[in-house]
């Protein structure tokens, strides 16, 4: 499996010789040339996760790529877009997409909650080859190997992704959705989430644009 990560939570997949790219989000950069995706895959409707500007031509430069979304965004998206429905798989390439979860993490009480669909990326021997949870703590009942891990959020507490992190117990986690903070910002949290993991998992720091073998 090999990860690229374009900023925040956008998250090249590449894996058995399928493509799948999550939330090209407005915080993200790098991922406007991509082609020959086999899948879009967008959490939720929010514009950090799915650019309104940026999308079309995403879409348009990857004409025979699957495009997934929670049902809301897929419903006002309309054409090609697949509402990823929690508790269904669905074929991509040589993998499986399981939608899991589907609420997006509280911000406030007095905000309404939209949908939120977290992806396990896998195949029939290993569904939770990789987990992008989107903006969710949702723990799923598969073991994973690699968790795109929020570091940070208007949504998440530092000792609420810590938990996640330890519920999870992934064999390795990248950070995602970590554009909202400082480098320095960003060290500190790194630092914690790594002193705090759970046992037996690695926390793998990466830089914009960085590509990962795993």
């Amino acid at each position: 499996m090999r990860l690229t990560h374009f900023r925040h939570s956008c998250v090249l997949v590449e894996m058995s010789d399928t493509r799948v790219l999550f939330d090209p989000g407005t915080f993200s950069q790098g991922f406007e040339g991509l082609t020959g995706l086999d899948a879009i895959v967008v959490t939720h409707q929010h514009p950090d996760h799915i650019d309104p500007v940026r999308i079309g031509a995403l879409v348009d430069a990857n004409p025979d790529a699957q495009l997934f979304a929670d049902p809301t965004t897929a419903a006002a998206r309309g054409d090609r877009w697949i509402a990823a429905v929690p508790g269904h798989d669905y074929g991509i390439g040589n993998l499986i997409a399981r939608a899991v979860g589907g609420v997006h993490a509280v911000i406030h009480p007095d905000m309404p909650t939209i949908d939120n669909t977290s992806i396990l990326l896998g195949d029939e021997e290993r569904i939770g080859r990789f987990y992008h949870p989107g903006d969710a703590l949702f723990v799923p009942d598969v073991p994973v190997d690699v968790l795109g891990l929020p570091v940070n959020a208007p949504w998440c507490r530092i000792s609420e992704t810590i938990d996640f992190f330890r519920a999870v117990s992934p064999t390795v986690a990248v950070p995602i959705h970590d554009e909202l903070l400082s480098p320095e910002g960003a060290a500190i949290y790194l630092a914690r989430l790594t002193d705090m993991r759970p046992d037996g998992a690695d926390l793998l720091r990466w830089e914009a644009e960085a590509t990962q073998e795993f």
